[in-house]
């Protein structure tokens, strides 16, 4: 039976709410990209999240919390940190910083680490179901692992509504955002580090630093513990990717971006006008609609300029193309 996917209003988040608190799982809008939610604090319910996505243990979660004041009672803030947490709180930044002591947090969210990685949404629907629920939402991407990220209620279906695992998804919606937050570390005596490009731009981020973020080491699977989405292969359609196409073959189906697209035969464009926040929303939508199309196919993917944005969008599209293992 397919999980229940219900329009988010009061009654429905205090449902998933209660749900939540009874340590079952709930698929939610974030201005990011749809979550898989589960209560923080309890260690069975954030195992469901990996037993669901099919997720690897060492690969850690984000949790999401009302705000500052709430994330501070989990981690402990750098001076850098405070910065970031001032100017992109809430909205798609992610702070990895030392657990304190006495959080509640599972152990699991953090796979062992010292480490939590933390944010505060924006989305309305987000934030009313923190507060319904009480507590610390663990909640990675709302599909199975490794697979593309779902932008709307109707895509978390596709890919999780058959789990006895997930006992509703509240829909709010497409997400603005389109693409993860953004992750940041703060590595003891280093710079911060950007260890995932995502829906805040590095430029931004260095803005408000006043200095370049430092470059994450190459991650092997083992060693690509300290953030989310870290795997080589990741965000991955089921067709095979070539990137950074200017004609595509006969066997191909286009992605296109930019005002020459058309020109190419491109199936969908990312954006038309070449606006790179258009291209991020529209990103994982497109690319599970024309998986859809493939029918043994290639995707071919147009070139993304690799700025602002665009940073994130090749981030994704190179592990999408990675080689499956």
């Amino acid at each position: 039976m397919t999980v229940p996917c219900v329009t988010a209003s009061d009654e429905t988040i205090a449902e998933a709410a209660e749900a939540l608190c009874e340590g079952r799982l709930v698929a939610f809008p974030t201005e990011t990209v749809y979550g898989l939610g589960a209560d923080a604090t309890d260690d069975e319910a954030v195992a469901r999240i990996f037993e669901a996505k099919g997720r690897p243990h060492f690969n850690p979660l984000i949790v999401h919390v009302s705000g500052k004041p709430e994330a501070e009672t989990h981690a402990i803030f750098t001076p850098e940190a405070e910065k970031l947490a001032a100017a992109f709180w809430p909205g798609g930044l992610t702070l990895v910083l030392p657990r304190r002591a006495d959080t509640p947090l599972s152990l699991l969210v953090s796979a062992g680490l010292d480490t939590v990685a933390i944010r505060v949404p924006a989305h309305s629907v987000a934030q009313r179901l923190i507060a319904a629920a009480g507590r610390p939402l663990a909640a990675p991407s709302a599909n199975a692992s490794g697979k593309v990220s779902p932008t709307r209620a109707e895509h978390v279906v596709e890919s999780l509504g058959h789990s006895p695992l997930l006992a509703m998804v509240l829909d709010g919606g497409p997400c603005a955002m389109g693409l993860e937050s953004t992750v940041i570390g703060f590595p003891e005596g280093g710079r911060p580090t950007l260890l995932r490009p995502g829906a805040v731009a590095r430029g931004d981020i260095e803005k408000v630093l006043g200095a370049p973020l430092a470059e994450a080491a190459p991650q092997s699977d083992e060693a690509g513990r300290s953030s989310p989405g870290q795997l080589a292969s990741h965000y991955a359609p089921n067709a095979p990717i070539r990137l950074n196409v200017r004609e595509k073959e006969d066997d191909e189906i286009l992605l296109g971006f930019g005002p020459d697209a058309p020109s190419l035969g491109a199936s969908l464009n990312l954006s038309v006008k070449g606006d790179l926040t258009e291209a991020a929303a529209n990103l994982f939508a497109m690319l599970r609609a024309l998986d859809d199309e493939a029918e043994g196919r290639r995707l071919a993917v147009m070139p993304v300029p690799h700025e602002g944005l665009g940073e994130a969008i090749n981030d994704r599209l190179s592990r999408a193309a990675a080689d499956r293992k």
